[in-house]
């Protein structure tokens, strides 16, 4: 199966003072095309500052990242942020949606800033949000929509563009239970219909298990990893 992701000996390295602090510690990941991959571990365990090394946010002290077997790293500014953006979805636990804007606007942005024509991306995104469950909220700005309905603009928006992979950092951490589980039955079915790549930061036990792969993280490193039979 084609990956979606690829890490090779991944470094994060940070002075304090006289010491250095190993943030990520010669991390190796692959995540495969139209999986699942959940993350877990301690608060500062490193599991923030490792998806921002594999989104692009944080440059890694050393080692390589490829998305969709493209190098994320080891090219100027312009390149990455192409590769991104075409490459890469993400979704947060806030929903980070521009207030200004209706659930349409939002999620026919980054359609619109990879050169789509309004006319195109207006359909697409449409669609999307339809897809989600929002096809009669497309005129809703953020504030007319609940804290579930949100995150699935949040949704739409991370993979109308269809990315090869998307990050998630904590994205049910402000719904609750009944939300979170109506969102992660959204993951799961772009995931298995869509052929959608979802890599899930998390603290949320019932998350990850329902995921194909679950890594723990401690002090920067993985230490064990399971995957569903």
């Amino acid at each position: 199966m084609a990956l979606a992701l690829k890490a090779e000996g991944l470094w994060k390295l940070y002075e304090s003072g006289e010491s250095v602090i190993k943030a990520v510690e010669d991390v190796s990941l692959e995540v495969e095309q139209g999986t699942m991959v959940a993350i877990m571990g301690p608060s500062g365990c490193g599991k923030t500052t490792l998806l921002n090394v594999l989104s692009g946010i944080d440059e890694p002290s050393s080692g390589s990242v490829a998305i969709n077997g493209q190098n994320l790293y080891g090219s100027n500014d312009d390149v990455r942020t192409r590769v991104r953006g075409s490459n890469m979805g993400f979704i947060f636990q806030e929903f980070n949606l521009l207030p200004v804007m209706t659930a349409l606007e939002n999620v026919e942005l980054p359609l619109l800033l990879q050169g789509k024509t309004s006319l195109d991306a207006r359909d697409e995104a449409s669609k999307a949000l339809t897809a989600v469950g929002l096809g009669d909220r497309l005129h809703h700005r953020p504030a007319e929509l609940s804290g579930g309905q949100q995150q699935r603009v949040a949704v739409a928006r991370a993979v109308v563009h269809r990315p090869a992979i998307v990050l998630c950092d904590e994205p049910t951490g402000n719904l609750d239970t009944e939300t979170s589980e109506s969102i992660l039955g959204l993951l799961r079915t772009l995931c298995k219909v869509g052929n959608t790549t979802f890599l899930i930061v998390t603290h949320d036990h019932s998350i990850a298990e329902q995921c194909d792969r679950i890594l723990q993280m401690a002090d920067g490193k993985f230490r064990q990893a399971s995957e569903e039979e």
